[in-house]
């Protein structure tokens, strides 16, 4: 398994801009995404460096557990460090 996630906002980015490269690579899950976070596909890209779009893509995992398993399994990381991960960007629940 890799490394924990450090903590920092710049791997928690790294790792979200790494999810959303998991959903952009198979077209239902894209799609699942897109209809779900409410932005349009031809506003991904201008959207890519905005934190709160990448904590929506942490969240989108987070939301579904196979998805989440999925792309854990995919990154070798445990599903904690993703959750990890949301934390560091905005709008995370530090309750949880």
């Amino acid at each position: 398994m890799t490394p924990k996630i450090s903590g920092n906002y710049e791997s928690a980015e790294a790792l979200a801009l790494k999810a959303l490269a998991f959903l952009t690579a198979d077209e239902d899950r894209l799609d699942q995404f897109l209809l779900a976070s409410g932005i349009e596909p031809s506003d991904l890209k201008e959207r890519i460096s905005d934190p709160h779009m990448l904590a929506g893509v942490l969240d989108h995992l987070l939301e579904n557990e196979s998805l989440l398993l999925d792309f854990a399994a995919a990154m070798d990381v445990a599903p904690q460090e993703i959750m990890r991960a949301r934390q560091k960007l905005p709008g995370a629940n530090f309750d949880t």
